[in-house]
Parts: C-alpha cells; structure tokens; sequence
C-alpha cells in the first residue's frame, strides 16, 4: 500500500512539475513585433528617402534638384524644384486650400520628382517589400508617376490630409488611391460634381500600365 501511494505521488509531482513548465513557457515566450500595416511603411518609406537624398552633398538628380524635400517644407516655399515644379493649378489650389485652413499647417513630404528619383524610390519600396507586385502599390515608376509629370502631390501631416478630405473637393483637389490618404490629385469638375470615386491603390490606376 505504502509503495502504491509512493508512485501516485510521484506521478502527481511529474505531472504538476510538467504544467508549471508549460505555463513557465508561455509567460516566458514574446510574440514577435507586429508588423507595421502598408501605410505606415509608405509614410515612412516616403520621409526616409526624402529626408536621406535632402542630406546628401550636392543637388544632382538624387538630391532637391531631383525633387527631394527637406522636412517641414511648406506649401508656399518657393526654394525647392519639388514645390515649385508641380503643375501651376495644381499648386495654386493647394495654396488656396492651405490658406483658408487657418491653422492647419500644410506641408510638401513629396511634389514633383525627377524620373531618377522616382525609379529610386521604386528600387527602395521593391527592397522594402520584397517584390514588384507589393512595390507597385506604393510607387510608380519614372515613366508612369504623376508626380514625375508634377500632377501629385503628397500632403502632410495628418492633419493637413484630414482637411483636405472634408474640403478639398471644394479646390479640385481629390484623393486618388484609397491606400494613400496623403496623395492628392487636380480633377476638373469636383467643386461641382465632387471627387471620383478613388482606386483601391495604383495598381488599378490604368494610368499605370503603360
């Protein structure tokens, strides 16, 4: 009996050591990061390869004569090729619409670029997400993007892009593609008829598949 009651207890003790190393286990594992959503890689993707070629020496293709923008570059700043180069309409309603925002500041992350810078931001956002497909739905290439022929521009900060959602249409200017809230566009007739209805990204853009 007493041999009997010995082995129960042990099987007792395995079985109690096995459920604290379990729950020891679980405490102890870390999930990973999560991973940070699409938007946010643009957004970032965006400022980081404005903010690195702003940085480099010179003003070549890669640099502000490229369309590079330093941070904070205010929609009315006339230094820089990326403001000053956008379509004049365009412009135009943007500083209208900045104007009447009050307090709301609003700033250039990205106006017009070179082709070269544009192909560079590609290789970035092909590196970033690993292939051309995800790529293509955050930037263009130098010979499809609008903003290479001065017809985007990409707005911030968030409170710049919320009030152009509510009002912009009153300028012309209209979001183009549901996954980036920042990218504005001219189009005729919104004061009157509002905005069209936006793409799902710029893959479905027929504009670019040229």
């Amino acid at each position: 009996m007493t041999y009997h009651r010995t082995r129960i207890r042990r099987r007792r003790a395995a079985a109690l050591l096995a459920v604290l190393g379990a729950v020891a286990a679980l405490i102890g594992h870390r999930s990973p990061p999560p991973i940070p959503s699409p938007t946010t890689l643009a957004r970032q993707l965006t400022v980081a390869a404005g903010d690195h070629f702003h940085r480099e020496p010179g003003s070549g293709a890669l640099g502000t004569a490229g369309g590079a923008l330093p941070d904070d570059a205010s929609v009315f700043d006339d230094n820089y090729p990326g403001i000053t180069r956008l379509d004049p309409d365009l412009l135009s309603a943007l500083r209208r619409a900045a104007t009447d925002a009050g307090a709301i500041r609003f700033v250039v992350n990205s106006g017009w670029r070179s082709p070269a810078y544009e192909d560079e931001l590609r290789r970035q956002a092909v590196a970033k997400y690993g292939s051309e497909q995800e790529a293509a739905r955050w930037v263009a290439t130098g010979t499809t993007s609008a903003h290479v022929s001065g017809d985007a521009v990409d707005v911030g900060p968030t409170a710049a892009d919320s009030w152009l959602a509510q009002h912009g249409a009153a300028y012309g200017l209209c979001q183009i593609y549901a996954n980036e809230p920042w990218h504005y566009e001219l189009r005729d007739g919104a004061a009157t008829q509002g905005c069209p209805q936006m793409y799902a990204d710029p893959t479905h853009d027929p504009r670019m598949q040229k």
